[in-house]
């Protein structure tokens, strides 16, 4: 258990073990590649404890491996351990009072993102080259920021979920993370089944201008960088501005249910996508419920601060306004894909700053959460690939962008975020 393990190894683990197909002497795609994985993935013979004491103590073990588990495995990848996560995947600040809280490698006195936060971790603190997790509200994008790594959310449905534990199925997408962007590529392609290298002849990058005025650091910070890299590459006739919100508003017809008063009333946050946060929150505590609350209510599992709560309100949700909600997702994709066509990049901070110290007040950190679930919420709800890029550090923090792209066009971003990562870097370099 973490609690066994020396400060060297930043709490990462669950548990550390070795896994591999049969080494033969022939290359493989991730030969020489070590990785881990999420303590939600099902792995043959080890119980999936998905966070919790309880839910691992009324559970057996698995009796196969998850497909994608197996996929980077037989591409020659060794794993070498599960990973702490958040107690059923219910929060985005990686805090577990079971296991203990990863120490993000970036920031000791500060959280390292959740859910999947000791896969972050294993690869921020260089215990693993790569590591598998899941993305559901924000669980891949948000430790990949705040531990200053690579993090890919793909496009919903395009990797098997199979042998993962649902945590609410319109948005579960099975994510990874990388230091560097030419492993984050290989390990797409094998796991996005990629045939060939794909185009990366840009035709817009739009930057949400709204979104980035949501940050509490300066937002020329993370723009400024992006559009000089990107101009550099590719010419400043590529850069486009917009106010997202205002176009999510005009062009998503059902999202007028979802735009009450508290949205509308939310501190210095964009209604629209709070409404897009308020859709996609109640969307995920009804799967939740539907996955999860016979378990809940029959074993009253003890959940820590926070995800308790969340959890026993997940199980006093209704199915009203659910039929909206998948109403919503479909005209927002529809929406987001006729802006950015198939070679369009959106630009957008994937949260609204570095990250939060650890143990801080859940009600404090409401006002950053309600704005990092209205950023979150545009690739969650749409369904859209996106990738969380580090920017380097301001005030000694972790800072990172985020680009999206269309449905399906996972390749074209993978191979456009290898070609922008050399001149991000030196551009954050001497910034």
């Amino acid at each position: 258990m973490a609690s066994s393990l020396s400060a060297s190894d930043y709490g990462a683990f669950m548990e550390k073990f070795t896994l591999q197909t049969d080494p033969s002497s022939q290359k493989l795609p991730l030969s020489g590649l070590t990785f881990a994985v999420k303590d939600i993935f099902d792995v043959e013979g080890k119980v999936t404890g998905f966070g919790n004491p309880d839910w691992a103590r009324t559970h057996s073990v698995a009796t196969s491996t998850a497909p994608s588990v197996l996929s980077v495995l037989k591409a020659g990848a060794v794993c070498v351990g599960k990973t702490v996560m958040d107690e059923m995947a219910y929060s985005i600040n990686g805090e577990n009072i079971h296991y203990g809280t990863p120490t993000n490698p970036c920031a000791a006195d500060r959280v390292p993102g959740g859910s999947s936060s000791g896969s972050a971790v294993a690869v921020g603190a260089m215990l693993a080259d790569f590591s598998l997790g899941t993305d559901t509200g924000g669980s891949v994008r948000v430790p990949a920021s705040y531990c200053g790594i690579l993090g890919f959310r793909p496009s919903h449905g395009v990797v098997s979920t199979s042998g993962v534990i649902p945590m609410a199925q319109s948005f579960d997408t099975v994510g990874w993370f990388a230091r560097d962007p030419v492993i984050l590529k290989q390990v797409g392609k094998i796991l996005l089944q990629l045939q060939d290298d794909n185009s990366t002849t840009l035709s817009q990058l739009i930057i949400a201008e709204d979104c980035f005025n949501l940050l509490n650091i300066p937002s020329q910070r993370l723009a400024d960088v992006l559009i000089s890299s990107v101009e550099k590459l590719y010419g400043s006739q590529k850069i486009q501005y917009t106010s997202l919100g205002n176009f999510i508003e005009a062009k998503v017809p059902s999202l007028m249910h979802f735009m009450d008063d508290n949205s509308k009333k939310q501190e210095d946050n964009i209604p629209s996508l709070a409404a897009l946060s308020s859709a996609m929150r109640l969307l995920q505590r009804y799967e939740f419920k539907n996955n999860h609350g016979e378990w809940v209510r029959s074993v009253k599992p003890h959940l820590g601060p926070g995800i308790s709560e969340r959890v026993w309100d997940a199980l006093r949700t209704t199915d009203e306004s659910i039929d909206l909600c998948y109403l919503l997702k479909s005209e927002l994709r529809a929406a987001l894909s006729d802006l950015l066509g198939d070679f369009g990049i959106l630009a957008i901070p994937t949260a609204p700053g570095p990250p939060p110290k650890l143990q801080t007040e859940p009600t404090t950190l409401e006002t950053f959460r309600a704005k990092a679930f209205s950023l979150l919420s545009v690739a969650g709800v749409s369904g859209l690939c996106q990738v969380s890029i580090p920017l380097g550090m301001h005030d000694d923090l972790p800072i990172a962008v985020s680009l999206l792209a269309k449905h399906g066009s996972d390749g074209f971003l993978l191979s456009f975020v290898e070609i922008l990562h050399k001149v991000l870097k030196k551009h954050s370099e001497h910034s």
